[in-house]
This record gives C-alpha cells, structure tokens and sequence, in this order.
C-alpha cells in the first residue's frame, strides 16, 4: 500500500473501524537511519493499535528502525517480505527475501533482541519458480525458529521479473487452499490471510481457516466495507455512524494538519470513496479532485462537497 495508507488516510479508516489494527506504507529502514524518523514515523494516537511496516535486509539497520518505531509507539513491527517492485528489488528487501530465508531470520533475531513489541512478516506464498508449498513451508518454519510467531500471507506468489507491481497484485492466481493447508500444518504460528477480499462472507469463510484477514484495496477503494466488519473486529456498539458524521470528525482533524503545514489534497484523496455506490458519489469525487489542490483550501471544500450530496440526493 505504498502511498495510500499514510497517516492521514489511517486516520481517516481508524473513525469507520475503532477494532481493526492498522498498518503504515512500507517504510525503509535506510530511510529511518539516513532520514527524519520524527516525521516518518509520525501518527496520530487514535490510530492504536497500529503496525509499522519496515522494509530492509540489514539487521543492525532493521533493529535500529524497530528500536525507533517502539520508541514512537507503535503496537508492532512487520516486516515486508512481499512487496515485488524494481526499486524494492534492487535495495535487496521485500519479495526477493524469500529466496533468503536466513536473512530473513537474522532480521526477526535482531529485532526482537531490540524490541519488546510483537515482530511479525507479511509475505507472498512464493516467488518465480519457487512456488511450491514445500519452499513456502521452508521459509516460513526457517523464519519461526528465529522467534516469528505471526505470518501475513499474501496469498499469490510474487513474479520479480515480467510483471509490474499493479499486475503483481492481480496476474498470479490466488491460493487460498495453501494458506489453510499451511495454519493447518502450523497451528502453532498466527497466520493472516491477505489478498482478493471483498466481502463480508469471504472475511467469514478465510476466518473459519485462519487466524486473520487482512484487506487493502477494498478498504481503500470502498472504505465504508470497514463498517460492516465492526463486529469480526471486537467492536460491539455504538450504532455505526453515518457517512456524513465520518466527515463532520475529519474536520477537526483536517485543521489541525493544516495549520500544521499539511495540504488539503494530501488529506481528501483518501476520502475520495467515502461515498461509493451512493446517490451523488460522482458529484463528492469531483467537487474534492476539483477544489481540495487549490492554494489555501480549507474545510469549507468538505462542506461544500457535503452540500452537493444532499442537492443530489
């Protein structure tokens, strides 16, 4: 979810799921070392529980940017083995790890030596040729000895050479079947199925299986589909609030980051499929994609996107 599930759009997800946790872009642990980890690691408190994805090969540098996401608050440290980019490839992190397994583990190791929050891996189910369910159960069972107890599963293999990362997300077939075979198999190990979830029933069928489900692009596109999960997320209660009421609490919010120097565009764009299937949803995309970028626009453009849905509806 490189450039979509920032701090403002995590925000946004935490007022429509108070139960779901929620994890940040991939963050370099380079990044961290030679950056600002004050920024980068900026959140906002009511996004807990909330995950900091790291991305790397490094021990020492991958302790270092645990030891610095801990230190910020977040609730735990994955690291991605899944994300199948040129420029991920070529800093030698995310899919490509799992065809090095031990580095992978030496990661967990030095990690876990550095923090004391949960350290997990999001991976694919394999890479290239190396798609069995043997090489898939090598890694993760290399990866659990070094003290990983928790895998996010994403259930497609990784193709690193012919595809991009948009027709990596899409192209390689699902597999659910080799995720349960693999909890099944390690019932011992907390396995998160990520991957093609749309639906409520299909959150409640990989749950029946696995110990998780985690959901991106549905989420993103289509954000009020957090709302019909409250209850598989431990949330029982309040009513759920109106699509309205989610901006009325975003304005506050939007404010502050204003003041704080922030850009509206940089705020709205995740907003934009709030209102997705509804009567107006066009008019409230293109009010925002049309007014949020101008110099100096404030919450009067979320009013008034507001006040075109209801001359819609």
């Amino acid at each position: 979810m490189m450039d979509w599930t920032d701090r403002h759009c995590r925000y946004f997800l935490r007022l429509l799921n108070p139960g779901v946790r929620l994890y940040t872009e991939m963050v370099t642990a380079q990044a961290l070392h030679y950056g600002n980890p004050a920024e980068l690691l900026r959140f906002d408190p009511t996004e807990h529980p909330v995950a900091l994805q790291l991305g790397g090969s490094d021990p020492a540098l991958m302790a270092e940017g645990a030891r610095l996401g801990a230190a910020a608050g977040y609730d735990e440290i994955n690291i991605n083995v899944g994300c199948p980019s040129d420029r991920v490839q070529s800093g030698a992190f995310g899919a490509c790890l799992m065809a090095a397994p031990e580095t992978v583990a030496d990661c967990v190791r030095a990690m876990r030596a550095a923090v004391e929050v949960p350290v997990t891996v999001k991976t694919r189910i394999g890479i290239d040729d190396q798609d069995s369910y043997e090489f898939l159960r090598s890694f993760v069972d290399t990866v659990a000895a070094a003290g990983c107890d928790t895998f996010v599963m994403h259930a497609r293999k990784a193709i690193l050479s012919g595809l991009s990362p948009k027709e990596n997300r899409t192209v390689p077939p699902l597999d659910y079947e080799r995720v349960y075979r693999l909890k099944a198999d390690r019932p011992d190990l907390a396995i998160v199925l990520n991957g093609g979830i749309t639906t409520r029933a299909e959150c409640e069928r990989h749950l029946a299986a696995v110990d998780g489900v985690m959901i991106g692009r549905q989420a993103y596109q289509q954000p009020w589909f957090l709302t019909e999960l409250r209850d598989l997320a431990g949330i029982v209660g309040p009513d759920v609030p109106s699509r309205e009421s989610i901006v009325e609490q975003m304005l506050t919010y939007v404010e502050r980051e204003l003041a704080a120097g922030a850009e509206l565009k940089h705020i709205t764009r995740h907003m934009l499929g709030l209102f997705a299937g509804q009567p107006g949803a066009r008019r409230w995309r293109r009010y925002l994609s049309e007014n949020a970028h101008r110099r100096g626009a404030g919450i009067e453009v979320l009013r008034d996107a507001l006040s075109r849905l209801a001359v819609a509806a």
